[in-house]
C-alpha cells in the first residue's frame, strides 16, 4: 500500500467522524476532478479537504506558471504529510467551514476553481447551504466548483446535497460514475452561483 494510502486510512480508523470514506480518491476520478480546471489556468484553484494529496497533482498539472493553489485541511496529520510530501503545494490548516476567512487569511478575493472532496454528509443543512453560497460567492464570473460524491454515501444525504447544490447554482451536472474508484463515486459539477 502506497504511503498516501497508508496515512489517509489510520487517520479515518482514528478519527472516522471527520471522514466520508476511509479511501484516499483514485487517480482516474482525481484526473476527472482536475479536468474541471481550465488548461493552463493562470489564476487561483482552492482543494477543500486535501486529505494525503490525490487531487494536488493532477490539479497542479492544469496550472500556469504563477498559478496559486491553495489546500484546505482541518487535520494536523494530513497537514503535516502534505507539507512533508508536496512541498509546492501551499498547505493552510483550518476548517472548510470557515472558507470566507480562510480566504480572507490568505489574501484571496475570488477563485477561479473549487475542488472539493470534503464529506458533505457529515454536515448539516444549514451547514452546507451556507458554505455552498461562500464559495459561490468567491468564484469569479464563469468560476466553476466541484465536488466528489461516493456511492457509500446515504441515498438521502446524496439528495439532500443535491438539493443545496440546486439552491446554489444554476447549473449542476452530475458526471457518470466512475466504478473503478475505491468507492466508487461521481461528480457534481456546479456553475453560475446564484
Amino acid at each position: 500500500m502506497a504511503p498516501d494510502h497508508l496515512v489517509f486510512l489510520r487517520r479515518a480508523i482514528r478519527h472516522p467522524d471527520q471522514l466520508a470514506t476511509p479511501f484516499v480518491t483514485g487517480d482516474r476520478l482525481a484526473r476527472q476532478l482536475a479536468g474541471i480546471i481550465p488548461e493552463a489556468c493562470a489564476g487561483t484553484v482552492v482543494e477543500l479537504g486535501a486529505g494525503t494529496g490525490a487531487l494536488s497533482g493532477p490539479i497542479r498539472d492544469r496550472l500556469a506558471p504563477g498559478a496559486r493553489h491553495l489546500a484546505v485541511e482541518i487535520d494536523d496529520d494530513l497537514v503535516a504529510h502534505l507539507r512533508a510530501h508536496k512541498p509546492w503545494l501551499e498547505v493552510v490548516q483550518d476548517d472548510a467551514l470557515d472558507y470566507d476567512a480562510v480566504l480572507a487569511r490568505a489574501g484571496i478575493d475570488k477563485v477561479d476553481a473549487v475542488v472539493s472532496s470534503l464529506p458533505w454528509a457529515l454536515f448539516d443543512q444549514p451547514q452546507r447551504r451556507d458554505l455552498l453560497a461562500v464559495i459561490g460567492n468567491r468564484l469569479v464570473a464563469g468560476g466553476v466548483f466541484a465536488t466528489i460524491t461516493t456511492w457509500m454515501a446515504m441515498p438521502h444525504r446524496v439528495r439532500e446535497l443535491r438539493e443545496a447544490l440546486d439552491g446554489a447554482f444554476d447549473e449542476v451536472v452530475e458526471t457518470t460514475t466512475v466504478w473503478r474508484n475505491p468507492p466508487p463515486a461521481r461528480l457534481f459539477v456546479c456553475r453560475r452561483p446564484y
